[in-house]
């Protein structure tokens, strides 16, 4: 990563879990990246601060054989992949101005895996509160090793 990410957290799965949260995230950067490498089967969604109110909105583009979009209003997660078929997958989320207590919160997301889907999605979270923790859901199991790191970018 550029030299102007800064690590905040690294988790590294010694089992296997239907979930990861990612919490005590601080206030002191701009933006926020989330990587997360994984080999799983099913989909895959998160959530922002452990809200499953319907809360989240989200735009996708994806391709693999064809090509699509799709749209969720009113959902109670976020897409983070609409499924895998057991390939490694690798996605980047980009929160921007995560703190930020007056406005609502966008992510960009892209991510892909073998054997599945590429994706580019655009989500809206429809809450003022500052983002502290981040819920990944497996539809199975996020595999032994799977990684999940989030970094900490300051405006230039």
């Amino acid at each position: 990563m550029a030299s102007t990410y800064t690590p905040i957290a690294t988790t590294t799965l010694g089992s296997t879990s239907a979930s990861v949260t990612l919490s005590s995230i601080p206030s002191t950067y701009t933006d926020l990246v989330v990587t997360i490498t994984t080999t799983t089967t099913g989909d895959l969604t998160w959530r922002i601060n452990g809200d499953t109110g319907t809360n989240y909105s989200q735009t996708a583009i994806y391709g693999y054989s064809a090509f699509g979009s799709a749209r969720q209003s009113n959902a109670t997660s976020h897409w983070l992949n609409y499924g895998t078929n057991g390939g490694n997958f690798l996605a980047l989320i980009q929160l921007n101005n995560y703190s930020n207590t007056t406005t609502y919160k966008s992510s960009l997301l892209r991510d892909g895996a073998n054997g599945s889907t590429t994706d580019v999605m655009v989500g809206l979270w429809r809450s003022t509160s500052a983002i502290n923790s981040l819920t990944f859901i497996s539809g199975s199991n996020f595999a032994v090793g799977s990684t999940f790191t989030i970094y900490g970018i300051k405006a230039a």
